[in-house]
C-alpha cells in the first residue's frame, strides 16, 4: 500500500514509481473508494509539483553555473593574454639588460678599466 512507501521516505518527495505501479484501490458496492482515491491523487499533484520545482530550481543553477563557466573562460583568455604581454615585455628587458651589460664590457675594453 502507498502509506507504507510514505512513512520510509522522508524527502518532500512522496511516491516512488514503484509506488504508482503497484498503487490498488479498495472497491466497495459503487466502485472506487473517493476519499482514498483523492487521498492518493494529492500526493501525486504534490510530487508533480516538487518536481517541477526541482527542475526549475536545476535549471535555473545550470544557467547560472553556464554563465559562471563563460565569465570564467573569458577571464582565463583574458589572464593569458596578459602573460604572453607580460612575457614579451620581460623577454625585451632581460634582452636590454644583456645589451648593457654587453655595451659596458665593450666601453671597459675600449675606454679601459680606470672610467
Amino acid at each position: 500500500m502507498w502509506l507504507e512507501g510514505v512513512a520510509m521516505n522522508s524527502g518532500r518527495i512522496y511516491l516512488t514509481v514503484k509506488d504508482l505501479l503497484e498503487q490498488e484501490f479498495n472497491i466497495d458496492a459503487r466502485g472506487y473508494r473517493p476519499q482514498e482515491v483523492d487521498k492518493f491523487l494529492d500526493y501525486v499533484i504534490k510530487d508533480y509539483t516538487e518536481y517541477m520545482n526541482i527542475i526549475k530550481a536545476r535549471e535555473s543553477e545550470i544557467k547560472s553555473l553556464t554563465e559562471e563557466v563563460t565569465n570564467l573562460k573569458q577571464e582565463i583568455r583574458r589572464l593569458n593574454d596578459e602573460l604572453e604581454t607580460a612575457e614579451k615585455e620581460n623577454s625585451k628587458t632581460s634582452n636590454n639588460v644583456d645589451l648593457l651589460k654587453r655595451i659596458s664590457k665593450l666601453e671597459k675594453a675600449v675606454y679601459g678599466s680606470n672610467e
